[in-house]
């Protein structure tokens, strides 16, 4: 009786033994696949906000290069009201740069620049006082205003009687404030110079004077 009882215990004692194994072993496996899981998915969120992070960076740096580019820096002195540097749209105008810095002063002689002018990047403008002597202003303030397209300085290419403004006039050699004056007279009351020969019509450019000039200046 006592042996049977012992031999059943024993059989029973191999089945949960069974059964223990197999539920650890199940166990196992389950938790073995739920990290596998877990650890996949935190790779993908990693990888989908690395992703973000590089199109937004991507992103803000083509927005910063095309805000450079719409962009440009000029320097304004002389007679106006807030002499400084200013940023300004591309393609702005002598007149907006005018506006930015609070105006002219009192004392500007506003025909010292020409208002419709465009302006570059890295110019400088200069805005004369009345009955300033704009010839000892430096060069590279007169000539900024018109720089062209490939930065040369605009002392280096002909100035046009048709379209110069006073200050422009005067970075001719041997052009001072009453000539220049005398230029832009002519050319409002003859509706502009139809030829370079028609200075010679200007009182004081003689043959010597115009000889000099005829080189440094054009008319289209």
């Amino acid at each position: 009786m006592i042996e049977e009882i012992l031999d059943k215990f024993r059989e029973n004692k191999r089945l949960l033994t069974a059964v223990v194994v197999f539920a650890v072993l199940g166990l196992g496996l389950y938790f073995l696949s739920s990290n596998g899981k877990e650890d996949k998915n935190h790779l993908d969120r990693s990888q989908e906000q690395y992703l973000s992070s590089a199109t937004l960076s991507a992103h803000s740096e083509q927005t910063k290069q095309t805000q450079a580019a719409s962009t440009i820096m000029v320097d304004v002195k002389g007679a106006v009201k807030k002499q400084g540097v200013y940023s300004l749209p591309a393609d702005s105008r002598v007149n907006e740069l005018i506006e930015k810095a609070g105006g002219f002063s009192e004392k500007a002689d506003r025909k010292s620049v020409n208002l419709a002018q465009k302006l570059q990047d890295e110019a400088v403008i200069y805005v004369a006082s009345i009955g300033e002597d704009i010839s000892v202003v430096d060069n590279s303030q007169k000539a900024a205003v018109n720089q062209s397209s490939n930065s040369q300085p605009a002392v280096q290419d002909k100035i046009n009687l048709n379209t110069a403004s006073l200050a422009d006039l005067q970075t001719i050699s041997g052009i001072g404030e009453k000539r220049a004056q005398d230029i832009i007279d002519y050319r409002e009351a003859n509706g502009g110079f139809q030829s370079i020969d028609d200075l010679k019509n200007i009182s004081g450019i003689g043959e010597k004077t115009f000889e000099k000039l005829k080189d440094l200046v054009s008319i289209d």
